[in-house]
């Protein structure tokens, strides 16, 4: 799985090691917050739900120094004494806010969980298979089903794969596009601490690029199971960079990024790939956001997706895209 390239200098934050004597659990479940209070007591409910004892699991909220709602009471009221509370002394960003779950994180497995997406009941026991017996396992993920605001089930992510089992080859698929949703990942802390924190720079992508690293240095574990909820709301990140196009120049970014530990003979082809892939999503976006009557956002889309991939492909999607649109608008 390891390249010699995984190790070119990056300015990735360090995850250092537990403390010796520290009492660790098996699991950490870090819950990242910042301005999603109304969310997090699902978030908690689903996780207390399924939680082993204190000295096996540690659950812990880590707040972005939120100042429009209160995730604290939540935490007190929800969490009756069992969920830990910890806020950031200002507001960092998501990317380093995920650093600091990692880094305060005790047990051997991480699960960061944004604090407002859930997990089903069984999640941390199928996860748990995939590492009992193989050391080697560095990561394990499942599939996913998207809810809206209201707890209503969207759609559920594809499959990877028929059967639970290490995953072939992710790093190639990874390479090109983002199939592994945050909420669905589980991480073995050493791992952290061999491909360190969040990529600082990247506000979007920052969890792209962390499993590209993984896969690129550990095995990865795979449960067809659809056993965590991503939440998508209007408030959401991805909702708010979809408006200018910010979401398609940071994955622009990561890609660029990302040439510094993909195989070398494969670096160049798999970049490419990635960039139409990407150029094509935001032509799609676009389309979206013109059902919608968002046409601010769609040229947004459109500009973005150009300028990762000007080629005649992505011109020819811009021209389906704009023929859509007068079809709408007729």
């Amino acid at each position: 799985m390891t390249n010699d390239r995984s190790h070119v200098a990056v300015p990735y934050p360090a995850i250092e090691p537990v403390s010796p004597g520290t009492v660790r659990p098996f699991w950490s479940v870090m819950i990242p917050t910042y301005h999603c209070a109304e969310y997090l007591g699902h978030t908690l409910r689903s996780v207390l739900e399924q939680a082993l004892p204190a000295d096996d699991m540690q659950i812990e909220v880590v707040d972005d120094g939120s100042v429009r709602d209160d995730p604290a009471s939540v935490v007190a009221e929800v969490g009756q004494g069992r969920v830990a509370f910890f806020q950031q002394p200002r507001n960092v960003g998501p990317q380093a806010t995920f650093t600091t779950c990692v880094r305060r994180a005790r047990g051997h497995w991480v699960h960061v969980l944004h604090g407002d997406d859930m997990v089903r009941h069984g999640f941390y026991q199928a996860m748990r298979r995939g590492s009992d017996g193989n050391p080697s396992i560095g990561a394990a993920c499942c599939r996913v089903i998207t809810i809206d605001e209201r707890n209503q089930w969207l759609e559920m992510s594809a499959p990877q794969q028929p059967d639970a089992g290490v995953l072939s080859d992710p790093l190639t698929r990874l390479a090109v596009f983002n199939h592994i949703m945050f909420p669905s990942v589980v991480v073995r802390r050493s791992a952290y601490e061999q491909v360190g924190g969040f990529h600082p720079s990247l506000f979007h992508s920052a969890d792209w690029d962390m499993w590209k690293r993984l896969a690129a240095r550990v095995p990865v574990w795979y449960e067809p199971e659809p056993l965590a909820l991503y939440r998508i709301h209007t408030r959401s990140d991805t909702s708010r960079l979809m408006q200018t196009g910010a979401n398609i120049a940071d994955a622009r970014h990561a890609i660029d990024i990302a040439e510094a530990y993909l195989p070398a003979a494969d670096a160049g082809a798999l970049s490419r790939r990635a960039r139409r892939y990407h150029g094509l999503y935001a032509i799609e976006l676009a389309r979206e956001r013109i059902r919608r009557g968002d046409w601010a956002s769609a040229r947004a889309q459109i500009r973005a997706g150009l300028r990762c991939d000007p080629s005649p492909r992505v011109l020819a999607a811009v021209l389906g895209a704009l023929l859509f649109r007068d079809d709408h608008v007729g």
